[in-house]
C-alpha cells in the first residue's frame, strides 16, 4: 500500500523537475536577448526567406515534374529544413547536457536523464512552434498546403523527437568519457543532412543511388511530411512502422546505455 502511494508522488516529482529544467533551458537560451522568445517566431520566417531566394533564384531549382512554379520549392524546403533543425539541435545540445551541468550534478541529487530530456524538449518546442508558423504562413501566401494533415505532421515530429532523444541519451553518456565526441558530431551531422532528402528530392539522385537514402534514419521524416502536407510522393505503411520501431528502439537503447553509465558520471566530470 505504501509503495502504491509513493509511486504517483515520485512520478509527480519527476514531472515537476522535468518541467523546471525545460523552463530553465528555454530561459537560458534567450537570456539577455532583446527580442526574447519572439525570436522563436522570427527566426524560421527569416531562414525560410533566405533558403527560398537562394534555391529559387540562384540555383533555379525545380521539383520533379514541376517546371513552371518557382514558389513550389518554398514549402518543399520548409518541410525538410525545420524537422532537421529540431533534430540536429536536440542531438548536439543533448550531447553536452551532462558535461555542461557538471557543477549542478555534484551538488544536487536528481535524475540526470532529466537534463537530456529537457534539452531535447526545448529544441523541439522551439522548432515545433517555428514549423507550425511557417506552414500557416505558407498557406496564407496562397501556396497550397494540406492544413488538415497538420496533426499527422505533428505526430511525425513527435516520432522524430523520440529518435533524437534516444541519440541524445546515448551521446550525452558517451561524451562524459570521450570529450571530443561533440566535435565528431559537428562533422557527422552535416553529412547526415546531405545524405537525406532535406534540400532535395530523392528523384534528383541517379536511380542506382536512390535506395541508399533509406539507410539514413532521418530520410523518412521530410518525405512523409511532404507526402501528407504537399501531396508530393507517398510513404507506405511499412515505412511508417519501420520509422516508429526504429525511433522507439534507438530511444530504448540510448536510455539503457545512459542508465548503465550514470553511476560513473561524477568520477569523470
Amino acid at each position: 500500500m505504501t509503495s502504491d502511494v509513493l509511486q504517483p508522488r515520485r512520478a509527480e516529482k519527476s514531472l515537476a523537475i522535468t518541467v523546471h529544467f525545460i523552463r530553465r533551458e528555454l530561459r537560458n537560451r534567450y537570456l539577455g536577448s532583446i527580442s526574447g522568445g519572439l525570436w522563436a517566431l522570427l527566426q524560421p520566417l527569416i531562414q525560410l526567406a533566405i533558403y527560398s531566394f537562394v534555391w529559387t533564384y540562384v540555383f533555379k531549382m525545380r521539383l520533379p515534374g514541376d517546371g513552371t512554379s518557382p514558389t513550389a520549392i518554398v514549402p518543399f524546403l520548409a518541410l525538410g529544413v525545420w524537422p532537421w533543425n529540431a533534430f540536429s539541435e536536440a542531438v548536439m545540445r543533448s550531447a553536452t547536457a551532462i558535461q555542461d551541468n557538471a557543477g549542478l550534478i555534484g551538488k544536487v541529487a536528481f535524475p540526470r536523464a532529466v537534463l537530456v530530456l529537457a534539452t531535447s524538449s526545448a529544441s523541439f518546442l522551439l522548432h515545433g512552434v517555428g514549423f507550425i508558423v511557417v506552414v500557416i504562413v505558407i498557406d496564407l501566401l496562397g501556396i497550397p498546403v494540406h492544413l488538415a494533415m497538420l496533426p499527422l505532421g505533428l505526430l511525425a515530429f513527435a516520432m522524430l523527437f523520440v529518435l533524437a532523444l534516444g541519440f541524445g541519451y546515448l551521446f550525452a553518456a558517451v561524451q562524459v568519457f570521450v570529450r571530443d565526441l561533440s566535435q565528431v558530431l559537428s562533422q557527422l551531422l552535416p553529412l547526415m543532412m546531405f545524405t537525406a532528402p532535406v534540400l532535395y528530392a530523392r528523384e534528383f539522385l541517379p536511380e542506382r543511388f536512390q535506395h541508399l537514402l533509406s539507410w539514413n534514419p532521418f530520410t523518412f521524416y521530410p518525405e512523409y511530411l511532404r507526402a501528407e502536407l504537399l501531396g508530393i510522393g507517398s510513404v507506405d505503411v511499412s515505412a511508417q512502422l519501420t520509422a516508429l520501431v526504429l525511433a522507439v528502439a534507438v530511444c530504448a537503447v540510448g536510455y539503457a546505455v545512459f542508465r548503465r553509465l550514470d553511476s560513473r558520471f561524477e568520477d569523470f566530470l
